[in-house]
């Protein structure tokens, strides 16, 4: 995903793998299909208004449970019926990592056409840190490119106040290896006394041809593998005696998966999505941990 309430997924690009490694093996791709031709995906109009749907429905859920000011409820774990469990878990050091699905008012969930949305909530402690450190980390003192394997290049476009308009450069590594050019706008928002949250959507991924060669290129957005469409990620930042609890909500928007093979690819992509949140929040902890004595500003 990275800090700077940016995460990224991983799963799709394991999953194209194993598809293009089974079609080879099975002999089944048809005559004068090449790797490269049967890698291809554009993303539709219907697509886009498909995730825009299920990213109002999952704002209003987030939205609705940040305005509850005065409740003792604030990490989107809190309003899930193993709060309690979970969070001692998490204090005790445990990284949470759960697959989420958002829907509609009828209990349904939302149809994608010609495409697939990675929708994963994770949580991690800090501890020994203040939660006005973290914030001062995350916002911009410990670059992305520190923070998250992923992550090879970072930097700040533009800045103003809370907000942040962001370059990433991104390597995904599975079967194969996948590099992206992306640009994030990143809001922090104070949610009352220890607490805060952020919101990063990427306003642009472009997906590199030849990536780290002299004939490195962006690919068309939106006519590319598919792999990454879109990518939201909400953070939530809390402030307990053990540290800071960080939370991630990372929603993305990828090509659809063969229907007769999503029982087999389908476990690809949940194992991948899981180890890569994980990484990332783990890794976050990690660094921001090593940090805290001598490059955080105390506390206020």
């Amino acid at each position: 995903m990275e800090v700077m309430a940016v995460t990224a997924q991983g799963g799709p690009v394991r999953w194209w793998g194993a598809l293009i490694l089974l079609l080879a093996l099975a002999g089944a791709a048809p005559t004068g299909w090449s790797r490269a031709a049967a890698m291809e995906a554009d993303l539709h109009t219907e697509t886009i208004v498909a995730w825009e749907h299920y990213i109002a429905l999952t704002e209003a859920r987030i939205d609705a449970e940040l305005a509850l000011e005065g409740d003792e409820r604030f990490l989107a774990q809190d309003f899930r019926d193993d709060a309690a469990e979970a969070r001692r878990a998490l204090l005790a050091g445990a990284v949470r990592i759960d697959r989420l699905q958002t829907r509609d008012a009828d209990g349904d969930r939302p149809d994608v056409p010609k495409g697939a949305i990675h929708h994963w909530l994770g949580r991690v402690l800090v501890p020994g840190v203040t939660l006005d450190q973290l914030m001062h980390a995350v916002m911009g003192a410990v670059p992305p490119h520190e923070l998250q394997p992923d992550v090879l290049e970072s930097r700040i476009l533009e800045q103003e106040g809370n907000s942040r308009r962001v370059f990433l450069r991104l390597r995904r590594e599975a079967m194969f290896t996948v590099h992206y050019h992306t640009e994030h706008d990143v809001l922090f928002t104070r949610r009352g006394d220890g607490r805060w949250s952020s919101l990063s959507v990427a306003t642009r991924i472009a997906e590199l041809e030849d990536a780290e060669t002299a004939d490195e290129r962006e690919k068309p957005i939106g006519n590319d593998r598919g792999f990454l469409w879109r990518l939201n990620s909400y953070w939530r930042y809390q402030q307990v005696d053990e540290g800071v609890i960080v939370e991630c909500e990372s929603v993305s928007l990828s090509r659809s998966v063969p229907a007769m093979l999503r029982w087999m690819i389908g476990p690809i992509i949940n194992r991948t999505a899981r180890e890569t949140l994980t990484a990332t929040l783990t890794s976050m902890s990690d660094v921001l941990q090593e940090r805290a004595p001598l490059e955080l500003p105390a506390a206020e």
